[in-house]
Parts: C-alpha cells; structure tokens; sequence
C-alpha cells in the first residue's frame, strides 16, 4: 500500500495525519520515486509553522529524500528506471542567469520546492522533474545517505563554493550538534582544516569531539568569540540570528562568514561598520547543486564521511508526527530518517 504523511494546517494543534494514495503517473519531463527513506529537517518545521507565505495546502513534508526511479514521464533523458537518486530542494529551469552559471540552486525561472508547493519525501513514492533529483551510489545504504543532500551537501557548499575553504585554515561552525554542523565538521576535517565547534549543551560535546571538532565551545550564543583560542578564517553560522553576531566576532581580520541556518523567527540586528572596519564577508549559502554533490561524493568516496553517525535515529514513516517533535524539542545529534518502505 502507498502512504504519505500529509500537513492540512500551519501550526502544530492538528498533527501529521498518515493517510493511504494512488500514486501518481509522471507527466512529461518527470519521474515516479519509490522512496526508500527521507531526513527530518529542522526546515520542515519552518515550513510548518508557515513562515513560508507560499506554502502550499496540503502537502505532503519532506525534501530530503532518497530511493529509486520506478516510473519515467514523456521526454525524460536523464534517468532510468531502476536508478538510484536523492533530492534536490527544487527543480531549476534550465535557461535563467544562474542556471547558465551552474548555480542552479538560485533559479528564478522553477519552483517546484519540495514540501512547500510540491509534495516531499514522507511519503512510500515521490513525484518530481527529472532535474529536481541528483545521482547516489547504488549500493548505499538508504537510511544513511538519505539526508546528505540537505546535510553534508549544505555543509559543502557552504564551506567550499561559498566560503571558498582550503587545507590548513581554521574554521568555526555554529549549531555544531545538529544535522548539518556534524557533517560541516566531517566535511571540513576532511579538507585539512582546523575545526571548531560551537554547542550551547555541555552534553553534546563529546558527540562532535567524535566527528572531529579540535576545539568546543560551549556558549548559549553570544559570547563564544571571547572563548576562541584564534579566530577562525572562515564561520559556518548553522543557527542564524542567536549566534550571527558572536559568529562575525570570530573570525580574523577579512574573513569570511557563511549563513546556511535561520532557527528563529527574530530578526538579526548586525553593526555594519564592524563588518568594513574589519573587512569581513557575510554571504548567505542556498541548497546544494547536482554538480556541488557530485563534488562531496567524490571527497566521500575518497575520504569516507562517518554516514550513520550523522543520523539521531531512525522512525517509522507512520511516525512522522513523533518525529518532527523530537525535532522541535532539540538536542538531538544529527538527523532523524524516516524509513518509508513499510508501504507497499
């Protein structure tokens, strides 16, 4: 049988209902996933709590998923049936400026955003255009690889396309614990740099000495950067405005700070003459490309990433409400999956 979680309101009084579909047939340029698992992602609740105005009612949550192609539309070239993929955020047009850049993360020309105005990966099957999903390792196992996208390919394009990191520099990644800083330390360690990492709880210290943070600051978010035994060249800010200023004070004289996470609502207040008085860079960093997961499957391949320790724990997908609570409750290390192959 195929099932699917599906949200009907914003806001968390009516919760996750699980309910029985019809697969849907792929039109032209689109394939039909059979899902293997997908990621919980703290972006699931923001989707939830409708901060995004054009979210899309009902829809099916989830963007970090994984499985096999079973089905392909009219038209479709790029893919097989049989093969094995991952999820992008969102599809790209193809013919926009940033496209023709290769940076089809910020296309202005396609919107199909899963989980928002499309529907996800909670579900036993998955809907998308052929260029909405990326290559993965045959044999990989689903219930590791499932959130990579949306965690080590954040983490890597952040760290690499955007904050331009190379081997022997020093980095500082906030929210440390979570899905994306644990792979941003793995990610980082692997490039030859110095990592540190920045946890509010005391308890989750151990856990990213374990991925390989050098240095751990325990800090709520505002004064880790009067902790730091040398600032850092290049920040990961995987929290947004609780750390963003803390997060600017770490690094040296012209580095660099990269945004990849927006936790709260509230709004950042930022001293733009700290930020040209010290030549600081403060750039935002979208969702991994195709082509920026072909990159960190290279460097996995090479330098294994520890996949499984990156993941909290593994759900049911007929538990996708206790799930995203887990999430919103906090301190968890790494991602929950949702296994979704107890459908049909």
């Amino acid at each position: 049988m195929a099932i699917r979680a599906r949200l009907t309101e914003t806001g968390f009084d009516a919760a996750l209902s699980i309910e029985a579909f019809e697969p849907p047939s792929p039109g032209p340029g689109q394939v039909r996933v059979r899902v293997e698992a997908c990621g919980v992602c703290y972006r699931d609740l923001i989707d939830r709590a409708g901060r995004f105005p054009y979210l899309q009612l009902p829809v099916t949550p989830g963007h970090e998923a994984v499985g096999r192609v079973e089905a392909l539309g009219a038209g479709v070239t790029a893919w097989a049936v049989g093969d094995r993929v991952g999820t992008l955020h969102r599809d790209h047009c193809g013919a926009c400026g940033a496209c023709l850049r290769g940076q089809t993360s910020l296309c202005v020309g396609a919107a199909w955003v899963f989980g928002l105005v499309a529907d996800g990966g909670y579900a036993t099957h998955l809907l998308a255009p052929e260029n909405a999903l990326f290559a993965l390792p045959d044999a990989a196992a689903a219930l590791d690889i499932a959130a990579l996208h949306c965690t080590a390919g954040t983490a890597w394009r952040g760290l690499v396309v955007q904050g331009g990191l190379t081997a022997g520099q020093r980095v500082l990644i906030t929210g440390a614990n979570g899905g994306v800083g644990a792979a941003a330390i793995q990610v980082a360690r692997r490039l030859g740099a110095f990592v540190t990492a920045v946890v509010r709880d005391a308890a989750a210290a151990e856990f990213v000495t374990a991925m390989g943070a050098q240095e751990v600051l325990i800090d709520p978010g505002t004064q880790f950067h009067q902790k730091i035994q040398e600032p850092a060249d290049l920040a990961l800010d995987c929290v947004g405005s609780p750390t963003i200023n803390a997060t600017l004070r770490a690094v040296r004289m012209g580095g660099r700070v990269v945004v990849v996470g927006n936790v709260s609502e509230a709004r950042a207040s930022i001293n733009l003459g700290y930020l040209i008085v010290n030549g600081v860079s403060l750039f935002g960093s979208s969702g991994a490309t195709a082509a920026d997961m072909a990159g960190l499957l290279a460097l996995h391949a090479a330098q294994p990433l520890d996949l499984p320790a990156l993941r909290d724990r593994v759900m049911p997908l007929g538990e996708a409400e206790a799930a995203q609570q887990a999430v919103r409750a906090g301190g968890l290390r790494g991602r929950i999956v949702l296994d979704c192959q107890d459908g049909d």
